[in-house]
Protein backbone atom coordinates (compact mmCIF):
# COMPACT_ATOMS: atom_id res chain seq x y z
CA UNK A 1 0.00 0.00 0.00
CA UNK A 2 1.21 3.97 -0.85
CA UNK A 3 1.68 4.94 2.62
CA UNK A 4 4.00 8.04 3.25
CA UNK A 5 6.53 7.62 6.37
CA UNK A 6 6.65 10.96 7.56
CA UNK A 7 5.56 10.30 11.77
CA UNK A 8 7.76 12.29 14.47
CA UNK A 9 10.31 10.02 16.62
CA UNK A 10 9.03 10.82 19.73
CA UNK A 11 6.30 8.09 20.06
CA UNK A 12 8.77 5.49 18.47
CA UNK A 13 11.38 6.38 21.08
CA UNK A 14 8.96 5.88 23.95
CA UNK A 15 7.48 2.97 22.66
CA UNK A 16 11.36 1.44 21.57
CA UNK A 17 11.98 2.31 25.79
CA UNK A 18 9.01 0.95 26.95
CA UNK A 19 9.59 -2.40 24.69
CA UNK A 20 13.49 -2.13 26.58
CA UNK A 21 11.86 -2.03 29.80
CA UNK A 22 9.53 -4.62 29.36
CA UNK A 23 12.66 -7.21 28.36
CA UNK A 24 14.54 -6.04 31.31
CA UNK A 25 11.97 -5.87 33.89
CA UNK A 26 9.00 -7.71 32.54
CA UNK A 27 5.96 -7.47 34.71
CA UNK A 28 4.38 -10.31 36.49
CA UNK A 29 1.30 -10.45 38.42
CA UNK A 30 0.57 -12.51 41.76
CA UNK A 31 -1.89 -14.81 40.18
CA UNK A 32 0.52 -17.46 39.05
CA UNK A 33 0.74 -20.22 36.09
CA UNK A 34 -2.35 -20.16 34.10
CA UNK A 35 -2.86 -23.20 32.17
CA UNK A 36 -2.71 -23.10 28.83
CA UNK A 37 -5.36 -20.91 26.61
CA UNK A 38 -6.44 -24.27 24.02
CA UNK A 39 -8.82 -26.81 25.37
CA UNK A 40 -6.56 -29.54 23.79
CA UNK A 41 -3.48 -28.72 25.93
CA UNK A 42 -5.51 -27.23 29.17
CA UNK A 43 -7.88 -30.75 29.88
CA UNK A 44 -4.45 -33.22 29.49
CA UNK A 45 -2.05 -30.64 31.84
CA UNK A 46 -5.03 -30.45 34.38
CA UNK A 47 -5.73 -34.17 34.51
CA UNK A 48 -1.96 -34.55 34.69
CA UNK A 49 -1.80 -32.70 37.71
CA UNK A 50 -4.86 -33.69 39.61
CA UNK A 51 -3.24 -37.02 39.48
CA UNK A 52 0.09 -36.05 39.99
CA UNK A 53 -1.26 -34.10 43.68
CA UNK A 54 -3.68 -37.33 44.18
CA UNK A 55 -0.76 -39.67 43.92
CA UNK A 56 1.56 -37.55 45.64
CA UNK A 57 -0.97 -37.06 48.55
CA UNK A 58 -1.97 -40.89 48.78
CA UNK A 59 1.78 -41.64 49.07
CA UNK A 60 2.46 -38.46 51.82
CA UNK A 61 0.11 -40.37 53.94
CA UNK A 62 0.65 -44.12 53.23
CA UNK A 63 4.80 -43.64 53.81
CA UNK A 64 4.39 -42.73 57.27
CA UNK A 65 1.55 -45.58 58.19
CA UNK A 66 3.34 -48.50 56.66
CA UNK A 67 7.19 -47.64 57.64
CA UNK A 68 5.76 -46.15 61.34
CA UNK A 69 3.50 -48.51 61.61
CA UNK A 70 1.71 -47.80 65.16
CA UNK A 71 4.17 -44.85 66.03
CA UNK A 72 2.26 -42.34 63.85
CA UNK A 73 -0.98 -41.71 64.54
CA UNK A 74 -3.50 -41.82 61.15
CA UNK A 75 -4.89 -38.98 62.03
CA UNK A 76 -1.66 -37.09 61.90
CA UNK A 77 -0.76 -38.99 58.41
CA UNK A 78 -3.77 -38.08 57.07
CA UNK A 79 -3.74 -34.13 57.65
CA UNK A 80 0.14 -34.05 57.21
CA UNK A 81 -0.63 -35.79 53.64
CA UNK A 82 -3.33 -33.07 52.62
CA UNK A 83 -1.24 -30.62 54.02
CA UNK A 84 1.83 -31.15 51.92
CA UNK A 85 1.27 -32.64 48.66
CA UNK A 86 -2.57 -31.67 47.89
CA UNK A 87 -1.89 -28.27 47.77
CA UNK A 88 -0.41 -28.72 44.49
CA UNK A 89 -4.03 -28.87 42.83
CA UNK A 90 -3.99 -25.51 43.08
CA UNK A 91 -0.75 -24.13 42.65
CA UNK A 92 -1.31 -23.37 38.95
CA UNK A 93 -3.28 -20.87 40.05
CA UNK A 94 -2.54 -19.34 43.45
CA UNK A 95 1.18 -20.32 43.97
CA UNK A 96 1.67 -18.13 47.07
CA UNK A 97 -1.26 -20.08 48.77
CA UNK A 98 -0.24 -23.45 47.94
CA UNK A 99 3.38 -22.50 49.34
CA UNK A 100 1.69 -21.19 52.56
CA UNK A 101 0.03 -24.62 53.13
CA UNK A 102 2.59 -26.47 52.09
CA UNK A 103 5.25 -25.29 54.18
CA UNK A 104 3.18 -25.31 57.13
CA UNK A 105 2.38 -28.77 56.56
CA UNK A 106 5.97 -29.02 56.56
CA UNK A 107 6.87 -27.22 59.76
CA UNK A 108 4.21 -29.05 61.82
CA UNK A 109 5.26 -32.47 60.23
CA UNK A 110 8.91 -31.95 62.05
CA UNK A 111 8.00 -33.03 65.54
CA UNK A 112 5.96 -35.90 64.22
CA UNK A 113 8.30 -37.60 62.29
CA UNK A 114 11.11 -36.14 64.09
CA UNK A 115 13.68 -39.42 64.91
CA UNK A 116 11.44 -42.29 63.50
CA UNK A 117 13.43 -41.44 59.62
CA UNK A 118 16.96 -40.41 57.95
CA UNK A 119 14.78 -36.75 57.45
CA UNK A 120 11.03 -35.79 58.18
CA UNK A 121 8.88 -35.98 55.29
CA UNK A 122 8.47 -38.68 52.90
CA UNK A 123 9.75 -38.39 49.45
CA UNK A 124 6.86 -38.15 47.85
CA UNK A 125 5.68 -34.75 49.64
CA UNK A 126 9.01 -33.52 48.90
CA UNK A 127 8.46 -33.84 45.19
CA UNK A 128 5.56 -31.93 45.23
CA UNK A 129 7.36 -29.64 47.13
CA UNK A 130 9.23 -28.57 44.72
CA UNK A 131 6.66 -28.60 41.89
CA UNK A 132 5.15 -25.78 44.12
CA UNK A 133 8.23 -24.25 44.38
CA UNK A 134 8.90 -24.18 40.34
CA UNK A 135 4.87 -22.76 40.05
CA UNK A 136 5.90 -19.93 42.72
CA UNK A 137 8.69 -18.84 41.00
CA UNK A 138 6.96 -18.91 37.23
CA UNK A 139 4.04 -16.89 38.78
CA UNK A 140 5.41 -14.77 41.05
CA UNK A 141 7.61 -12.17 40.59
CA UNK A 142 11.50 -12.50 41.49
CA UNK A 143 11.44 -10.46 44.60
CA UNK A 144 8.23 -12.44 45.99
CA UNK A 145 10.37 -15.71 44.91
CA UNK A 146 13.24 -14.85 46.52
CA UNK A 147 11.09 -14.05 49.83
CA UNK A 148 9.61 -16.71 49.46
CA UNK A 149 13.19 -19.20 49.51
CA UNK A 150 14.23 -17.52 52.23
CA UNK A 151 11.42 -18.22 54.37
CA UNK A 152 11.27 -21.79 53.60
CA UNK A 153 14.71 -22.40 54.19
CA UNK A 154 14.83 -20.29 57.66
CA UNK A 155 11.29 -21.39 58.23
CA UNK A 156 11.39 -25.05 57.34
CA UNK A 157 14.92 -26.66 56.89
CA UNK A 158 16.59 -24.97 59.45
CA UNK A 159 14.46 -26.29 62.16
CA UNK A 160 14.03 -29.87 60.26
CA UNK A 161 18.46 -29.78 59.82
CA UNK A 162 18.29 -28.88 63.91
CA UNK A 163 15.58 -31.00 64.89
CA UNK A 164 15.18 -34.41 62.34
CA UNK A 165 18.13 -34.73 59.86
CA UNK A 166 21.57 -34.28 59.32
CA UNK A 167 22.59 -30.62 58.42
CA UNK A 168 24.58 -31.42 55.12
CA UNK A 169 21.12 -33.22 53.70
CA UNK A 170 19.60 -30.12 54.75
CA UNK A 171 21.91 -28.51 52.59
CA UNK A 172 21.50 -30.38 49.67
CA UNK A 173 17.42 -30.21 50.14
CA UNK A 174 18.02 -25.59 50.21
CA UNK A 175 19.94 -26.47 47.13
CA UNK A 176 17.69 -28.69 45.32
CA UNK A 177 14.89 -25.67 46.49
CA UNK A 178 17.22 -22.87 45.20
CA UNK A 179 16.89 -25.02 41.92
CA UNK A 180 13.35 -25.41 41.48
CA UNK A 181 12.77 -21.23 42.32
CA UNK A 182 15.58 -20.14 39.55
CA UNK A 183 14.42 -22.63 37.16
CA UNK A 184 10.70 -21.42 37.67
CA UNK A 185 11.91 -17.95 37.75
CA UNK A 186 14.09 -18.28 34.54
CA UNK A 187 10.65 -19.93 33.00
CA UNK A 188 8.23 -17.16 34.05
CA UNK A 189 10.71 -14.41 33.22
CA UNK A 190 11.17 -15.38 29.74
CA UNK A 191 6.88 -16.07 29.42
CA UNK A 192 6.29 -12.88 30.99
CA UNK A 193 8.79 -10.95 28.53
CA UNK A 194 7.38 -12.89 25.25
CA UNK A 195 3.82 -11.89 27.04
CA UNK A 196 5.03 -8.33 26.83
CA UNK A 197 6.54 -8.19 23.90
CA UNK A 198 3.22 -9.31 22.16
CA UNK A 199 1.14 -6.85 24.36
CA UNK A 200 4.00 -4.00 22.69
CA UNK A 201 4.00 -5.34 19.26
CA UNK A 202 -0.01 -4.71 19.32
CA UNK A 203 0.34 -1.11 20.85
CA UNK A 204 2.80 -0.55 17.86
CA UNK A 205 0.40 -1.82 15.12
CA UNK A 206 -2.63 0.42 16.80
CA UNK A 207 -0.02 3.45 16.33
CA UNK A 208 0.57 2.75 13.02
CA UNK A 209 -2.24 2.19 11.54
CA UNK A 210 -3.18 5.85 13.74
CA UNK A 211 -0.22 7.13 12.36
CA UNK A 212 -1.38 6.04 8.93
CA UNK A 213 -4.89 7.67 9.38
CA UNK A 214 -3.57 10.99 10.27
CA UNK A 215 -0.19 10.69 6.99
CA UNK A 216 -3.70 9.82 4.97
CA UNK A 217 -5.51 12.41 6.35
CA UNK A 218 -2.86 14.99 5.59
CA UNK A 219 -2.39 13.59 2.33
CA UNK A 220 -6.11 14.21 1.09
CA UNK A 221 -6.32 17.54 2.89
CA UNK A 222 -2.97 18.83 0.46
CA UNK A 223 -4.96 17.35 -2.41
CA UNK A 224 -8.03 19.12 -1.92
CA UNK A 225 -5.92 22.11 -1.31
CA UNK A 226 -6.02 22.84 -5.11
CA UNK A 227 -10.00 22.57 -5.19
CA UNK A 228 -10.77 24.99 -2.02
CA UNK A 229 -8.00 27.35 -3.17
CA UNK A 230 -10.06 27.44 -6.49
CA UNK A 231 -13.27 28.39 -5.14
CA UNK A 232 -12.41 31.05 -2.72
CA UNK A 233 -9.93 32.46 -6.10
CA UNK A 234 -13.34 32.46 -7.78
CA UNK A 235 -15.39 34.00 -5.00
CA UNK A 236 -12.38 36.60 -4.23
CA UNK A 237 -12.44 37.31 -8.35
CA UNK A 238 -16.52 37.73 -8.57
CA UNK A 239 -16.62 39.87 -5.17
CA UNK A 240 -13.89 42.13 -7.10
CA UNK A 241 -15.95 42.55 -10.20
CA UNK A 242 -18.96 43.23 -9.15
CA UNK A 243 -18.76 46.49 -8.54
CA UNK A 244 -17.52 46.76 -12.72
CA UNK A 245 -20.37 44.53 -13.64
CA UNK A 246 -23.38 46.40 -12.11
CA UNK A 247 -24.04 50.06 -12.96
CA UNK A 248 -25.49 52.23 -10.47
CA UNK A 249 -24.36 49.59 -7.36
CA UNK A 250 -25.30 51.19 -3.65
CA UNK A 251 -22.58 51.85 -1.22
CA UNK A 252 -23.79 49.48 0.92
CA UNK A 253 -23.81 46.77 -1.11
CA UNK A 254 -19.84 48.03 -2.64
CA UNK A 255 -18.94 47.62 1.09
CA UNK A 256 -19.98 44.26 1.45
CA UNK A 257 -18.63 43.11 -1.42
CA UNK A 258 -15.29 44.16 -0.34
CA UNK A 259 -15.91 42.59 2.34
CA UNK A 260 -16.20 39.33 0.59
CA UNK A 261 -13.47 40.11 -1.54
CA UNK A 262 -11.37 40.09 1.25
CA UNK A 263 -12.34 37.33 3.79
CA UNK A 264 -12.02 35.04 0.86
CA UNK A 265 -8.29 36.31 0.29
CA UNK A 266 -7.82 36.15 3.98
CA UNK A 267 -9.66 32.89 4.09
CA UNK A 268 -7.38 31.54 0.53
CA UNK A 269 -4.18 32.59 2.48
CA UNK A 270 -4.88 30.93 5.96
CA UNK A 271 -5.85 27.56 3.83
CA UNK A 272 -2.34 27.83 2.07
CA UNK A 273 -0.54 28.55 5.63
CA UNK A 274 -1.98 25.43 7.70
CA UNK A 275 -1.67 23.20 3.58
CA UNK A 276 1.72 24.09 4.43
CA UNK A 277 2.22 22.32 8.18
CA UNK A 278 0.91 19.35 6.80
CA UNK A 279 3.31 19.01 4.39
CA UNK A 280 6.95 17.97 5.35
CA UNK A 281 10.41 19.21 5.24
CA UNK A 282 11.28 17.83 2.12
CA UNK A 283 8.01 18.02 0.23
CA UNK A 284 7.44 20.69 -2.37
CA UNK A 285 3.78 22.46 -2.68
CA UNK A 286 1.75 20.43 -5.80
CA UNK A 287 1.87 22.63 -9.13
CA UNK A 288 0.29 20.41 -11.23
CA UNK A 289 -4.11 20.12 -10.93
CA UNK A 290 -5.34 17.62 -8.95
CA UNK A 291 -6.56 14.44 -11.18
CA UNK A 292 -10.38 13.43 -11.61
CA UNK A 293 -11.78 10.61 -13.44
CA UNK A 294 -11.06 11.84 -17.17
CA UNK A 295 -7.54 10.67 -16.54
CA UNK A 296 -8.79 7.15 -15.39
CA UNK A 297 -8.24 5.72 -18.90
CA UNK A 298 -4.73 6.73 -18.33
CA UNK A 299 -4.78 4.77 -14.84
CA UNK A 300 -5.74 1.60 -16.69
CA UNK A 301 -3.23 1.97 -19.42
CA UNK A 302 -0.51 2.45 -16.89
CA UNK A 303 -2.21 -1.35 -15.42
CA UNK A 304 -1.38 -3.05 -18.95
CA UNK A 305 2.00 -1.97 -18.81
CA UNK A 306 2.42 -3.67 -15.73
CA UNK A 307 0.92 -6.30 -17.01
CA UNK A 308 -2.61 -5.83 -15.94
CA UNK A 309 -5.47 -7.12 -18.45
CA UNK A 310 -7.43 -3.94 -17.26
CA UNK A 311 -11.44 -2.56 -18.70
CA UNK A 312 -13.32 -0.10 -18.14
CA UNK A 313 -17.37 0.21 -18.16
CA UNK A 314 -19.20 3.12 -17.57
CA UNK A 315 -22.54 2.45 -16.24
CA UNK A 316 -25.56 5.60 -16.47
CA UNK A 317 -25.38 8.82 -18.28
CA UNK A 318 -22.00 10.67 -17.10
CA UNK A 319 -22.70 14.13 -15.26
CA UNK A 320 -20.53 16.17 -13.70
CA UNK A 321 -19.42 15.70 -10.20
CA UNK A 322 -18.13 17.95 -7.43
CA UNK A 323 -13.92 17.99 -7.23
CA UNK A 324 -14.25 16.03 -4.35
CA UNK A 325 -16.03 13.30 -5.44
CA UNK A 326 -13.96 13.62 -8.86
CA UNK A 327 -10.63 13.58 -7.09
CA UNK A 328 -11.58 10.34 -4.52
CA UNK A 329 -12.98 8.14 -7.44
CA UNK A 330 -9.99 8.33 -8.98
CA UNK A 331 -7.59 7.16 -6.49
CA UNK A 332 -9.83 5.31 -5.54
CA UNK A 333 -9.21 3.44 -8.90
CA UNK A 334 -5.21 4.13 -8.70
CA UNK A 335 -4.95 2.36 -5.30
CA UNK A 336 -7.28 -0.62 -6.89
CA UNK A 337 -4.85 -1.18 -9.74
CA UNK A 338 -2.06 -0.85 -7.52
CA UNK A 339 -3.04 -3.11 -5.32
CA UNK A 340 -4.15 -5.66 -8.21
CA UNK A 341 -0.49 -5.14 -9.29
CA UNK A 342 0.90 -5.57 -6.43
CA UNK A 343 -0.84 -8.58 -5.23
CA UNK A 344 -2.24 -10.53 -8.32
CA UNK A 345 0.34 -9.58 -11.12
CA UNK A 346 -1.07 -10.60 -14.54
CA UNK A 347 -4.77 -11.03 -13.67
CA UNK A 348 -7.78 -9.30 -15.14
CA UNK A 349 -9.35 -6.54 -13.94
CA UNK A 350 -12.55 -4.83 -14.34
CA UNK A 351 -13.29 -0.94 -13.48
CA UNK A 352 -16.87 0.00 -13.73
CA UNK A 353 -18.16 3.78 -13.11
CA UNK A 354 -21.45 3.55 -12.49
CA UNK A 355 -23.67 7.33 -12.16
CA UNK A 356 -26.65 6.57 -9.79
CA UNK A 357 -29.25 9.01 -9.02
CA UNK A 358 -27.48 9.99 -6.06
CA UNK A 359 -24.40 8.40 -5.98
CA UNK A 360 -21.12 7.73 -8.00
CA UNK A 361 -20.24 3.97 -7.83
CA UNK A 362 -16.91 3.19 -8.66
CA UNK A 363 -16.11 -0.75 -8.60
CA UNK A 364 -12.65 -2.08 -9.09
CA UNK A 365 -12.47 -6.43 -9.56
CA UNK A 366 -10.11 -8.48 -9.86
CA UNK A 367 -9.99 -12.33 -10.85
CA UNK A 368 -6.31 -13.27 -9.62
CA UNK A 369 -5.26 -15.39 -6.67
CA UNK A 370 -3.73 -13.13 -4.29
CA UNK A 371 -3.08 -12.45 -0.62
CA UNK A 372 -4.92 -9.79 0.72
CA UNK A 373 -3.81 -6.28 1.64
CA UNK A 374 -4.25 -6.71 5.27
CA UNK A 375 -2.03 -9.91 5.33
CA UNK A 376 0.62 -8.27 3.21
CA UNK A 377 3.58 -6.14 4.24
CA UNK A 378 1.83 -2.84 3.68
CA UNK A 379 -0.62 -3.54 6.33
CA UNK A 380 -3.36 -2.45 4.83
CA UNK A 381 -2.65 1.41 4.68
CA UNK A 382 -4.32 2.13 0.52
CA UNK A 383 -7.20 0.74 2.36
CA UNK A 384 -7.46 3.02 5.14
CA UNK A 385 -6.82 6.03 2.45
CA UNK A 386 -9.65 4.76 0.74
CA UNK A 387 -11.62 4.73 3.52
CA UNK A 388 -10.85 8.03 4.79
CA UNK A 389 -11.95 9.52 1.15
CA UNK A 390 -15.13 7.56 1.23
CA UNK A 391 -15.96 8.55 5.22
CA UNK A 392 -15.01 12.28 3.88
CA UNK A 393 -17.71 12.40 1.54
CA UNK A 394 -20.07 10.30 3.65
CA UNK A 395 -20.21 7.07 1.39
CA UNK A 396 -19.66 3.87 2.05
CA UNK A 397 -16.67 1.35 1.13
CA UNK A 398 -16.33 -2.37 0.70
CA UNK A 399 -13.32 -4.36 0.00
CA UNK A 400 -13.22 -7.88 -0.07
CA UNK A 401 -11.88 -11.66 -1.29
CA UNK A 402 -14.74 -12.97 -3.46
CA UNK A 403 -15.84 -16.23 -3.62
CA UNK A 404 -15.23 -16.89 -7.29
CA UNK A 405 -11.41 -15.69 -6.29
CA UNK A 406 -10.00 -12.30 -6.68
CA UNK A 407 -10.59 -8.90 -4.74
CA UNK A 408 -13.24 -6.50 -4.99
CA UNK A 409 -13.34 -2.73 -3.99
CA UNK A 410 -17.07 -0.94 -4.33
CA UNK A 411 -17.04 2.81 -2.93
CA UNK A 412 -20.05 4.61 -3.15
CA UNK A 413 -19.81 8.16 -3.69
CA UNK A 414 -22.98 10.83 -2.77
CA UNK A 415 -22.81 13.60 -5.13
CA UNK A 416 -23.52 15.83 -2.15
CA UNK A 417 -24.80 19.10 -3.02
CA UNK A 418 -23.61 20.61 -6.38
Amino acid sequence: MNVHSHSTAHPRVILVKGMRDAVLAPPRGPHGLLLPTPLWLRVPIGLLLLGMAIGFTAGTIAIPLNIFRGHVPVSAAWFLGLAQALPLLFAPRWPLIAWRVSALGFLAGIPVMAGKYFWPWPVTAWLAFMLILFMVGVGCDRQTTVGVGAVTIAGVLVPGALLAMPGWFGLILAGLMIMALTFGDAIGGRTAAEQSLREQEALRRQDLARAAVLEERARIARELHDVVAHHMSVIAMQAEAAPYKIPDLPDAARQTFGVVRDAARDALTETRRVVGLLRSDDEGAERAPQPGLDLVEDLLAGARRAGLSAELAIVGVPRPVSAGVDLSAYRIVQESLSNASRYAPGSRVRVEIGYGRDALRVTVIDDGARTTPEDSQGGGHGLVGMHERVSMLGGTLTAASREAGGWQVAAELPYGED
